[in-house]
């Protein structure tokens, strides 16, 4: 947010956020004043121009993928992370260690421990599983009030992402999905190429390997790819980004580091 707008407005946008999430999902009980609907918050919304995403600095993303996502994770536009909840909850533990507010909608096999082990700071994080037929107006309050939004398997229509992804450019918000989005600005498709830890049979699994392609629109069309693994920041990780031959199919990738 710009700098006329305070932390303890934040928290406050945040909050009442959840509150209407909470309220609309029955989350848990929240005993507080009558809230106003969805698009007239009771607290100080951000300002709404087009101002508002270029003023404030895209959310960082781990080191090891700056390959990827040059930019980090740019406001206002939606980014699919597909195939890894594991790669998911790595760049929310940046954002939210840099600061940023996140929710995570209609994704029940992410809870409070996989999320703490994989370093999410959980005061800043809420958890919606299963949304219902409100999914759309409690992504609606969220992305209102949150810097991450995370949408899961929910039910929308096409109209319904249409209007979310173009409420996220207004707000600022980064809109991330789980599932395939329709115009998504950047696309991340993770594949897994394996395991280390165990040992003939038994033993605990330690790290995982995962080949992620990103796909897109404008800057992020062509095809770009990298291998690396998982807890990021682990001894034996390795991240070799494949870039196209430019004299080569566009899908044949050439090992350049």
């Amino acid at each position: 947010m710009s700098g006329s707008t305070t932390l303890l407005d934040r928290a406050a946008i945040a909050r009442a956020a959840l509150a209407r999430a909470e309220q609309r999902t029955g989350a848990r009980s929240v005993v507080r004043a009558p809230v106003e609907p969805v698009d007239q918050p009771d607290v100080p919304a951000p300002r709404r121009t087009s101002l508002l995403t270029t003023e404030r600095p895209p959310l960082p993303v781990p080191p090891q993928l700056t390959d990827l996502l040059p930019d980090g994770l740019r406001r206002g536009a939606t980014t699919a992370v597909l195939g890894s909840t594991s790669l998911l909850l790595a760049l929310l533990a940046h954002a939210c260690a840099g600061g940023a507010w996140a929710a995570v909608v209609g994704r029940p096999s992410v809870g409070l421990l996989a999320a703490a082990q994989a370093g999410v700071a959980l005061d800043r994080l809420a958890l919606v599983p299963r949304p219902g037929r409100d999914a759309a107006p409690v992504l609606a309050a969220l992305v209102d009030g949150l810097d991450v939004v995370v949408v899961g398997d929910v039910a929308l229509t096409d109209a319904d992402r249409r209007h979310l992804s173009a409420r996220a450019r207004d707000r600022g918000a980064v809109l991330v999905a789980t599932t395939p989005w329709p115009g998504a600005n950047v696309v991340l498709t993770a594949t897994q190429e394996g395991w280390t830890g165990l040992g003939a049979g038994d033993g605990r699994l330690r790290t995982q390997r995962l080949r992620v392609e990103r796909t897109g629109r404008g800057g992020s069309a062509a095809l770009l790819a990298a291998r690396l693994t998982l807890p990021l920041g682990t001894e034996d990780e390795r991240v070799l980004v494949e870039r196209p031959d430019e004299h080569a199919d566009e899908r044949t990738l050439r090992l350049v580091g």
